[in-house]
């Protein structure tokens, strides 16, 4: 999206900033909003902005899908209907939706720690306001008859995952159905499994809409069939590409690690400007497939049912006749050029029991090979992560336990 606060798209229908692009159409009942925003200033700012467009009512509040602060600016909506003296909007979302949300609110502070984790810093940023829809839906949902505008169940980064057809308009906004210009984010490292596959599928229903205007969770809209088409082409393609790439393999007997290894990823099917790197990956893919066709065993027999983490820390320390030898050999690999490597080797003993000082010592060099990998790997995930453990490891931690109060 550009740097202004809204943008027509036709006539009554604007992408409004929030947390990534909100959705607003005017019809005779008053406005529909996808999504409101993370809270605080930010939706305050939407709400100002969608009052330079239009006076209607926001009549109906539609939830694009479950994620972290897409929709935390709901109760700011909801008090800026009852001040203007409207009735409730409507909150309607897919019924996987409060599912996701129960599922939050168990594992509350876990999904804290993934978040620190990933952007460091995020957990002081936001206040979780989790407010249930009041209405759900499974497959499709029409919503207005005249402008016509129709929720669609469009499963991809989330089972809960809707998009909005105007059909009069060809105008279609798809949430996190089609990511902005980089490879569908399946796989990140820490989330739960997103189906490669079932994502291709709601491409396939999305191009059979034929639409001419594309509104994406993320960026600036894109305009034209044939550009649009070829554009959600391209990206079902080389999901399933990934998909029988990796059964393939799988069928011929390799582990994650030899597929990931074995893999190289063919021009004609990855390079297109909306299938960077940038926040997706095709690695991530690689391991979410693996996760849907497999179990947790990585086949080393020795993690199958391991000893505790202290134990194996002290035994695998005392059995390094040299811990500065190995030490020297990962500062030699990262001088040469190969961080990653170095960090498989200083795990020797950075793994080690914490008041040992090779342990410290080495803890610290891991500190300084997540900033170097942070610098050279493409991914944005990946990238926080390495930050994040980098923080971590140059105070001497390997826990994180305790990092979200």
């Amino acid at each position: 999206m550009s740097e202004r606060a809204s943008v027509e798209v036709t006539p009554g229908v604007w992408v409004l900033a929030a947390q990534g692009n909100a959705f607003a159409v005017e019809t005779p009942d008053g406005v529909v909003l996808v999504d409101t925003g993370p809270g605080g200033r930010k939706t305050d700012e939407m709400i100002v902005e969608l009052r330079t467009r239009t006076d209607a009512p926001v009549w109906a509040i539609c939830y694009s899908h479950g994620h972290f602060g897409y929709n935390f600016g709901v109760p700011q909506w909801l008090d800026h209907n009852a001040e203007r003296g409207h009735a409730p909007p409507r909150l309607i979302a897919h019924r996987n939706l409060p599912l996701r949300y129960a599922r939050y609110r168990e594992t509350d502070g876990y999904q804290a720690i993934l978040n620190e984790m990933q952007f460091p810093g995020i957990t002081q940023m936001f206040t979780p306001e989790k407010v249930d829809p009041t209405e759900t839906f499974d497959d499709q949902m029409l919503l207005c008859e005249s402008p016509r505008v129709e929720l669609l169940w469009t499963p991809s980064e989330t089972d809960d995952a809707i998009s909005m057809w105007l059909p009069e308009t060809r105008t279609l906004f798809t949430g996190p159905a089609v990511p902005a210009d980089f490879i569908p984010n399946v796989g990140t490292p820490q989330r739960s499994l997103r189906l490669t596959g079932r994502w291709a599928d709601t491409l396939d229903r999305l191009i059979e809409l034929r639409p001419e205007v594309l509104v994406i969770e993320f960026g600036d809209h894109v305009t034209g069939e044939d550009l649009i088409n070829e554009r959600l082409t391209t990206t079902a393609r080389a999901l399933r590409w990934l998909r029988a790439a990796v059964v393939d393999r799988l069928n011929r007997g390799l582990n994650e690690r030899e597929i990931l290894a074995d893999l190289e990823y063919p021009p004609e099917v990855f390079d297109y400007p909306w299938l960077t790197w940038f926040y997706g990956s095709p690695e991530y893919i690689v391991r979410d497939l693996v996760r849907e066709e497999s179990g947790w065993w990585d086949r080393n027999p020795t993690s199958l049912h391991p000893s505790p983490p202290d134990e194996v820390a002290r035994a695998t320390f005392d059995a390094i006749a040299d811990p500065d030898a190995v030490i020297a050999q990962a500062e030699a690999l990262a001088a040469d050029g190969n961080p990653q490597l170095a960090m498989h080797v200083i795990d020797l003993v950075a793994l080690g029991p914490d008041e040992e000082p090779a342990v410290v010592r080495a803890r610290a060099i891991k500190s300084d090979l997540c900033r170097a990998r942070s610098k050279e790997i493409e991914p944005v995930p990946s990238k926080g992560l390495y930050k994040s453990s980098g923080i971590r490891l140059k105070q001497g931690i390997i826990s994180w336990e305790g990092v979200v109060q």
